[in-house]
């Protein structure tokens, strides 16, 4: 089955590592959601009548949106696609967002899993990241959620910072395992162009990240989540059995989606697309689409997958989770392609970094600390 992702680009603050599109500013709010809802009738033709399996909300932060505007957006997506009777409908949540009153409107929504960007339970990382919430809000809003009936809770967490300990990262995670959380999103802390972050490590005002320093915390994860019965089935995600993100799943399974809002990705098997980042350009582009004309600014980019385009992301999605690059999948890509694959993953198995599975190929606990490297390794280049 297919799922729709709906871009909320608004933010209360700007985290400090943060390179998503948002603002924070809410002044065009309503005429960017009045865009969205006038992008989900234009594009309704693109998941070509397959049933939804999963919506997702996320940003930004959609849980800054009040009940009657998420009720719209659910009212357009009902009316104009088969939604199945189990889809996931997830929904990203800030812990200061996501008080009683918040989850009061939630639970009158069909929004059936949260996402919540806890982060850190240490106010001195979540200060030094710019979060808008506190250690208490983090434990609070948790809680909450499970008083208010949303077990299908999952939580990002991030590791690798410098103001992080191992003492601390071993607590963070032990939270969530006292909380019975069934599914743990994490991240190493990365430093990405043009962020907050950047700037103040080049200008001396904060402590790099050291790779040897997330690469132990990585462990440590990957060590404490399995002795408690969780599945690490994609890189950044630990569940337990039932509790696989479907939304997140069926991009790494390369099932279609349809993105909505600025900066918002599409695939429908053959070609993906991405609209414009930039608010008053997409609510333009859309304006003018909307009234059969051509926008100033293309509402978004396309291209059509190459054979290599498609190899390369049939790798780096493929060793990136449990289920791995199948044995069966690599005829799909021809002689050349499969040699090229078997060559280089056979270094691969002889060092221990990747192993043999149920025919198909995966990253061992090893190897999954180079994943991208051994996955840039495989792949291949256009011009080969």
């Amino acid at each position: 089955m297919a799922g729709i992702y709906l871009h909320i680009p608004f933010c209360k603050q700007a985290c400090h590592y943060c390179d998503f599109h948002f603002s924070t500013s809410l002044k065009h709010k309503a005429p960017l959601l009045e865009a969205m809802l006038l992008e989900l009738e234009l594009q309704k033709d693109y998941l070509e009548g397959e049933p939804l399996g999963s919506i997702y909300f996320g940003g930004g932060t959609p849980s800054l949106l009040s009940q009657a505007e998420l009720e719209m957006i659910f009212e357009k997506i009902y009316h104009l696609f088969r939604v199945d009777s189990d889809a996931e409908i997830t929904l990203e949540a800030n812990p200061d967002d996501l008080d009683r009153a918040k989850l009061n409107v939630l639970q009158h929504l069909p929004v059936n899993r949260l996402s919540i960007g806890v982060q850190s339970f240490f106010d001195e990382d979540l200060k030094s990241w710019n979060r808008a919430h506190n250690r208490a809000e983090a434990e609070a809003c948790i809680k909450g959620a499970q008083d208010a009936g949303f077990s299908n809770l999952t939580v990002d967490l991030i590791y690798g910072s410098p103001t992080t300990s191992m003492e601390h990262w071993i607590y963070n995670i032990d939270q969530l395992l006292q909380f019975e959380i069934p599914h743990l999103s994490c991240y190493a802390l990365t430093v990405e162009e043009k962020t907050a972050l950047a700037h103040f490590i080049k200008t001396g005002k904060a402590e790099p990240p050291r790779d040897e320093h997330a690469a132990r915390q990585f462990e440590i994860l990957m060590e404490v989540m399995q002795k408690n019965g969780y599945d690490h089935y994609e890189i950044s995600n630990f569940a337990k059995p039932e509790f696989y993100a479907v939304h997140n799943s069926s991009y790494w399974k390369g099932a279609k989606y349809l993105g909505i809002g600025p900066s918002a990705h599409s695939f429908n098997g053959t070609s993906r697309q991405w609209n414009v980042a930039n608010n008053a350009l997409y609510i333009k582009a859309i304006q003018a689409l909307s009234s059969q004309e051509i926008p100033a600014t293309p509402l978004f980019e396309k291209e059509t997958l190459t054979l290599e385009q498609q190899y390369n992301e049939f790798v780096m999605t493929g060793l990136r989770t449990i289920w791995g690059c199948p044995k069966a999948s690599l005829d799909h890509f021809g002689k050349a392609f499969k040699a090229h694959f078997l060559e280089k993953a056979g270094l691969y198995l002889e060092s221990g970094q990747m192993l043999i599975v149920s025919n198909a190929y995966v990253l061992s606990a090893k190897g999954k600390l180079f994943a991208d490297q051994i996955a840039a390794d495989l792949f291949v280049l256009e011009s080969e």
